[in-house]
C-alpha cells in the first residue's frame, strides 16, 4: 500500500528553521522529521512512499538522491572519481517525488499524486508530525468501517490552563497539566483513503483537503475516525522543534523501530 506524505507547505510559524529548508527537512536528533515519519510506516512494512513536494522541494530531492552518502561512510578517489560506500543499513524504501507546486493547497497536492497510486487504498499523512499509532490496527479499523476515508483523531495535551466558569464567575482555575487533554480529538493526519477520495477533490490549486473535500465526505457519511489517545506531536512552532529534540534524547515515544 502506498503512503503519500504532504511535504510542500511553507512552515511560516517555524521560520527560524524553514527560511532555508522545507519543514519536513527540519531535523530531530540529526535526521529530518520526514525520515522519522517514514521510519514509523516502515516499521509496519510499508516502504512505498510518494512525497508531494512544493516549497524548497529540491532539498528533499537532493536528500534522497544522495541518501546512501548521507547515511553511510564512504571513500572517494579524488583522481578518478570512484566512490566506495561502506556496508551499512540502508532502508528498503521506494520513494516517488512529485512536484505539486509551491503555492498549492493540500487537496490539490494530494490529487497530483493520484497517477502514482495503483491500488484501491492508500495512506496519507503530513510531513510535520510524529505518532506511535499502530498502523496495522488503523488499517484494520478502516477496513471494518468501509468508508472512503479514515482519519486518526488525536488528543494532544492542552498548552493552557482551563477555566471552569458559571456566568461571569470563575469557579475553578485549573493549571496547565502535561497530561490534560481536550474532550474532542483533532485531526492528527495518518489517514487511510480509498482511491475514490479523488472524486471529492477539485482540480483547483486552491483546494484545501481539510475544507470542502472533508466536508463533502462527512456529509456523505464517508469519513471515520480512529481514536488514538497515546502519543502524537506536531512540529508547528519553534517551541515544538525544541520539545521534539529534547524528547529524542530520552526514549522518544514515536521511535517504535529498532
Amino acid at each position: 500500500m502506498k503512503v503519500v506524505i504532504l511535504c510542500g507547505g511553507l512552515g511560516t510559524r517555524l521560520r527560524e528553521e524553514t527560511e532555508y529548508k522545507p519543514k519536513p527537512m527540519v531535523e530531530i536528533g540529526g535526521k529530518p522529521i520526514l525520515w522519522h515519519i517514514m521510519k514509523i510506516y516502515s516499521h509496519y512494512g510499508f516502504n512505498d512512499f510518494i512525497l508531494a513536494l512544493g516549497y524548497k522541494g529540491d532539498l528533499i530531492r537532493n536528500f534522497f538522491l544522495n541518501y546512501k552518502f548521507y547515511n553511510n561512510d564512504f571513500t572517494i578517489d579524488i583522481k578518478n572519481g570512484k566512490i566506495e560506500v561502506e556496508d551499512g543499513n540502508i532502508e528498503d524504501w521506494k520513494v516517488t517525488l512529485v512536484d505539486t507546486g509551491v503555492d498549492s493547497m493540500t487537496g490539490y497536492r494530494l490529487k497530483q499524486c493520484r497517477n502514482y497510486i495503483n491500488g484501491d487504498t492508500f495512506m496519507m499523512t503530513y510531513g510535520d508530525a510524529v505518532c506511535n499509532v499502530d498502523i496495522k490496527k488503523l488499517i484494520g479499523f478502516s477496513k471494518s468501517k468501509n468508508t472512503i476515508g479514515t482519519v486518526t483523531g488525536v488528543y494532544p495535551p492542552s498548552r493552557f490552563g482551563d477555566l471552569d466558569c458559571e456566568g461571569d464567575s470563575v469557579l475553578k482555575f485549573k493549571e496547565k497539566h502535561k497530561d490534560s487533554k481536550g474532550k474532542n480529538p483533532i485531526n492528527g493526519g495518518f489517514f487511510v483513503f480509498k482511491k475514490s477520495i479523488f472524486e471529492y477533490i477539485s482540480d483547483d490549486v486552491t483546494c484545501d483537503l481539510e475544507k470542502e473535500p472533508m466536508n463533502r465526505l462527512t456529509d456523505a457519511g464517508q469519513l471515520s475516525v480512529y481514536r488514538h489517545e497515546d502519543y502524537w506531536q506536531c512540529m508547528d512552532t519553534y517551541r515544538d522543534f525544541i520539545q521534539l529534540n529534547e524528547q529524542w534524547n530520552y526514549k522518544p515515544a514515536w521511535k517504535i523501530w529498532e
